[in-house]
């Protein structure tokens, strides 16, 4: 391997090109070699002033490109599973946005072939595991001084959302990060979920389910409990709340400016999430290239990655049918026993 990590990126979107970006200066020991997007003008865009990258239509041809060791997945998520297979096909190490795979049997799909392999090549971006201020709760919960967890209550709010964006999205999109921020926090799997449908905001479009109010039970008997309102209108806004036996603790209330004028004053919040987690998604991504280019791989696993489809799924289900569902995971394999991350 070379002094800079030769990256394929896969999606040339929004989070796609913020990730070139970050590759291009914002992390150290890696550089970008190929792009591919179906829009190649959009990846061409993307890339402008990166010396000798290559930018392709097809995501085979990306990787296939000369000086490629390792790809970062950003394409929509239905796209997840070819690509995976094919970077696992060329032992090429991956990062892969969430979520893994939308589908729970795609998803395990992936989990049963890098099981083949007998090792580890994926990791999967659940940034919110990145970010200082999760970090810091998560250092409490495991130390013990507020006792057992009781509760978890989450808030995800978003400004608007995308003009295709489905009530179905709003679990297994939006609230996919509380899914494994949840399983990651209290160490615990989530083994039923519940939704609850408020009345529609006259602020989303028709037909979108929007607010819902979605509540998970867990392995170790804790509710999680999450309000998810993507057209809140004002800002994006992520909150968790950890209720325990002995005390609670709060994420998520800081804000980057507080302006005071004519006699009031009024805190910024920010209106994106590649603005709120700009640190987070920096860190992940060193994390990954610093582990690569040692031979190894951290983070979220593909088996993280499946549980949060699965759990998703068992969330829409629960969406459309107006009852409790419960969750049933699949064996797991024993590559991801001791992962280190492994919930109960």
């Amino acid at each position: 391997m070379g002094d800079l990590l030769g990256v394929a990126v896969l999606g040339a979107g929004h989070m796609g090109a913020d990730h070139i970006r970050r590759l291009d200066h914002g992390v150290s020991g890696a550089r970008v070699v190929s792009v591919a997007d179906p829009d190649t003008d959009r990846a061409k865009e993307a890339t402008a002033g990166i010396d000798g990258v290559q930018v392709h239509c097809e995501p085979q041809a990306a990787l296939d490109a000369p000086g490629v060791e390792a790809v970062l997945v950003a394409s929509p998520g239905a796209a997840h599973e070819e690509a995976l297979l094919a970077a696992f096909a060329r032992g090429l190490p991956v990062l892969c946005e969430k979520p893994l795979v939308p589908d729970a049997a795609g998803a395990l799909r992936v989990v049963e072939a890098e099981a083949r392999l007998g090792r580890r090549l994926a990791q999967v971006g659940f940034m919110r595991r990145y970010d200082a201020e999760y970090v810091r709760l998560k250092s409490l919960l495991d130390s013990g001084r507020l006792g057992r967890a009781l509760m978890l209550h989450c808030t995800h709010r978003n400004v608007s959302s995308p003009s295709h964006f489905t009530s179905d999205m709003l679990i297994n999109s939006s609230v996919s990060h509380e899914i494994d921020a949840a399983r990651w926090l209290l160490d615990q799997e989530l083994t039923a979920v519940s939704v609850l449908r408020p009345r529609p905001s006259g602020n989303a479009p028709e037909d979108l389910l929007d607010p819902q109010f979605v509540v998970f039970e867990t392995s170790g008997g804790a509710l999680v409990d999450v309000e998810v309102f993507v057209n809140c209108g004002f800002g994006y806004q992520v909150r968790c709340e950890a209720v325990c036996e002995d005390g609670s603790a709060r994420i998520g209330d800081g804000h980057s400016m507080l302006v005071t004028r004519a006699g009031a004053a009024c805190e910024e919040v920010a209106q994106d999430y590649l603005v709120r987690f700009a640190d987070a998604y920096d860190r992940e991504v060193q994390s990954w290239v610093d582990a690569t280019r040692q031979g190894r791989v951290s983070g979220p696993s593909v088996w993280d990655g499946y549980a949060a489809s699965a759990v998703a799924e068992a969330g829409v289900r629960a969406l459309h049918q107006g009852v409790r569902q419960t969750v049933d995971l699949a064996p797991r394999p024993g590559l991801y026993e001791d992962d280190g991350n492994r919930p109960r």
